[in-house]
């Protein structure tokens, strides 16, 4: 018969260590309680090191009262440093898929505990173990991959597209969907796109310059870099005080080759430095039309006399007509839309130059993807139409 084993508990133990250092001989008193005297001994050691808390139990740690206090903050620390580890490499898979959360977690299994990634990752272990054992039927995948697209887009637009653009970005990746499907998805995943909010031009044309004819006459669709760019002024509050935002777009692709930030309206802080940027990025051809409203920053003798030296043709917008410059008006509503009209607060100075750089230079230039450009990124567009532009010289 294999040897039974006699189970102790802590307390009992304990007192049989306190007794021990009464008696004159540990060998005897090992016999008497019929414990074997190495395991007395052992016993006798950990209790020195450990005192009460010398025996747990299987599974728990032994830490000395005096140190519990501090074993638990550590422990709490460990705990909080080891889901903010799981947070970290997760977070990747969140806008993948259910699917792809469910391969990370399977892929961790000898790392983490499945408890404790299903719960920071918000997975359901039941549904996971199911997925782990027979797998997801394809049309739940593809559901369920389709969702997690459409909110990653959604989010990354800076919740700005609706359906028509989500979907064109969708089909771009290989999912063939229409839009009235899109907003089907959208509404059952609470997306809602911001409304549009009025714009409100600020335009100083009560001066006696001369004002140029409308010479663009509207016509928004250039076939080559700098042929047309437009531009106009608009007002942010901050904090502080009122900040003008000028900018300067190259109709061909939409992109703002040139912007400043002042704190006010004359032509020196205003159009000229944007001007300034505008031409060190892009190539002035002769012959390039300027289109601005009438007013008295675009008007004076100072920009004027800079137009005319890169022999520019001066176009401004008629009198009350906000349709003749509609394009950098539209850049501008939709500037205040994702940029300023999300934020509870107002900025101050250096915050709003942060935010309108990060948003000019780094989503409208290069990430946001323009309905005129038939849905593509500047930078995509470009890059295709220089393609097509090699190919017809091929």
């Amino acid at each position: 018969m294999p040897k039974e084993y006699r189970k102790f508990d802590a307390a009992f133990k304990v007192n049989v260590v306190r007794l021990s250092y009464e008696k004159k001989c540990l060998k005897d008193f090992a016999a008497e309680l019929d414990i074997d005297q190495n395991v007395l001994s052992r016993w006798r050691r950990e209790y020195k090191k450990f005192g009460t808390g010398s025996f747990p139990g299987i599974g728990y740690p032994r830490v000395h009262p005096d140190n519990k206090k501090l074993f638990e903050l550590e422990k709490r620390s460990k705990k909080s440093d080891l889901r903010l580890e799981i947070l970290k490499k997760g977070t990747p898979y969140l806008f993948q898929g259910k699917p792809a959360l469910y391969a990370f977690i399977k892929d961790n299994e000898d790392k983490y505990t499945i408890n404790l990634m299903c719960e920071i990752l918000g997975i359901c272990k039941r549904i996971y173990f199911k997925w782990k054992k027979t797998g997801i039927p394809k049309k739940h995948l593809h559901v369920a991959l389709l969702k997690e697209e459409i909110t990653a887009i959604f989010l990354s637009s800076k919740k700005e597209y609706g359906r028509d653009k989500i979907a064109k970005e969708l089909n771009r990746r290989g999912f063939k969907i229409a839009p009235r499907m899109v907003s089907n998805y959208m509404q059952l995943l609470g997306l809602r796109s911001r409304s549009k909010r009025k714009f409100k031009a600020t335009t100083d044309s009560k001066h006696n310059y001369y004002t140029a004819p409308n010479i663009l006459n509207q016509q928004f669709k250039p076939d080559f870099p700098s042929q047309a760019w437009v531009s106009d002024i608009t007002y942010i509050q901050t904090k502080s005080r009122f900040l003008y935002l000028t900018i300067i777009m190259d109709l061909y692709d939409r992109k703002i080759v040139g912007w400043s930030l002042s704190g006010s309206l004359h032509t020196k802080t205003t159009i000229l430095p944007a001007w300034e940027m505008a031409v060190a990025r892009r190539k002035v051809l002769d012959g390039l039309i300027f289109h601005s409203d009438r007013g008295v920053q675009y008007a004076n003798r100072a920009f004027a006399a800079r137009l005319n030296s890169y022999q520019c043709v001066r176009s401004m917008s008629r009198k009350g007509s906000h349709l003749d410059n509609a394009v950098a008006e539209s850049f501008f509503s939709s500037f205040k839309r994702e940029l300023i009209y999300q934020k509870t607060d107002l900025l101050n100075e250096p915050e709003l130059k942060e935010e309108i750089t990060d948003y000019i230079e780094n989503w409208y230039n290069k990430k946001r993807i323009h309905s005129t450009l038939n849905y593509k990124t500047i930078e995509q567009f470009n890059a295709g139409e220089s393609r097509v532009q090699i190919s017809h010289h091929d």
